[in-house]
């Protein structure tokens, strides 16, 4: 039975955020699915099938790098794919396939729609899938979706929830690549060419952590995970909320070395460029004695991870530790039905709005 929602028929989705929506709206009406609130849906593997199946469906926005001047349908192509194949990370997942479903206007070329799906093969060759399936229409804008479906270990499945107070939580990948990128091509900071092109490699063609939460998940290493695609404060929030805990996080977190370069040069933190959406990293709750092996273990298959914080008792709320004092995060969220849900824009202002700072 449907439990009765606090929110009225008459109230607006644009008046009440992503976040209340899944909690108001929602969670009253399939909060009892199994896999509710977490990246993937769970799906009921076939007679004989080993292992778990999980789903997920996302739609890819205009990307950054769009505005940035990559207008080659290709890296929507790869982003669309990226985006999925996260969700699938966040669950420990093996991806066994993607649908797609492409609407394009009617006065797309042929070479663009050829580049757009030379963006999502490379993207799921890359991640070790392919595309099974799909659908082709006709629309007056282009509006790109993508079912991806995982295959996890029995008994290894990772979700939002699962975590304890004390637990730590790791960063998996490396962030700031994307919101570096900006910064270069907002003249905020100037690199040598051999950097520029490898951050805008890794801008434009960013990896989902599919290895490594598949790695954790098999080892037993993590309680709970999710993907950043909304930034660091939303993810940590979210897992907080999913088990009840509030969270000590650091600002001393570490950025590749030309990363911490833009930085400087454009006057921002490593934390505010860290915390910033876009990089498809990971943030996972490890037991404390398992911290170490973690990140050793993640080490072995080349992949950076870092431990950021701690999860805490919920009254001590979410918070950020400088190392001198303690206080409460009110962070940057890409919240979709809010003032903060993307939709491209204006660079300087989309600069300061993300990383919280001036432009220019």
């Amino acid at each position: 039975m449907t439990e009765i929602s606090p929110v009225g028929d008459h109230v607006r989705l644009g008046d009440l955020g992503e976040h209340k929506i899944l909690e108001h709206i929602l969670r009253p009406r399939y909060g009892g699915v199994r896999g509710f609130g977490d990246d993937c849906a769970v799906l009921d593997a076939p007679e004989g099938l080993r292992g778990e199946l999980v789903a997920t469906t996302d739609s890819c926005p205009t990307p950054l790098v769009t505005i940035l001047g990559e207008t080659d349908p290709y890296h929507a192509g790869w982003l669309l794919a990226t985006i999925n194949l996260s969700d699938l990370a966040a669950a420990g997942a093996t991806p066994i396939g993607l649908v797609v479903n492409y609407t394009l206007p009617k006065t797309t070329t042929a070479g663009e729609f050829r580049r757009l799906l030379d963006g999502v093969d490379a993207c799921t060759e890359t991640h070790g899938t392919k595309v099974v399936g799909g659908d082709l229409r006709d629309g007056p804008v282009r509006q790109l979706t993508a079912t991806a479906i995982g295959r996890c270990v029995p008994g290894s499945r990772l979700g939002r929830a699962g975590a304890e107070v004390g637990d730590r939580l790791l960063l998996v990948g490396s962030p700031g690549y994307l919101w570096s990128y900006a910064l270069l091509v907002e003249e905020q900071a100037r690199l040598p060419e051999s950097l520029v092109a490898e951050i805008r490699q890794r801008a434009c063609r960013p990896t989902a952590q599919v290895t490594a939460g598949r790695t954790l998940a098999t080892a037993g290493l993590a309680r709970a995970a999710m993907d950043v695609s909304d930034g660091l404060f939303p993810t940590v929030r979210t897992l907080c909320g999913a088990n009840g805990l509030g969270a000590r996080v650091t600002t001393d977190i570490q950025l590749d070395e030309a990363l911490v370069d833009v930085c400087k040069q454009s006057g921002l933190g490593r934390f505010e460029l860290a915390q910033a959406w876009g990089d498809w990293t990971l943030v996972v709750a490890v037991r404390p004695q398992d911290v170490e092996l973690a990140k050793k273990t993640l080490a072995g298959e080349g992949i950076a991870a870092q431990e950021i914080g701690t999860l805490v008792p919920r009254e001590q709320g979410v918070s950020l530790d400088d190392g001198e004092k303690t206080e409460l995060w009110d962070g940057i969220a890409q919240e979709r039905f809010s003032p903060s849900s993307w939709h491209g824009g204006d660079l300087p202002k989309l600069i300061t709005e993300v990383l919280g700072r001036r432009a220019g």
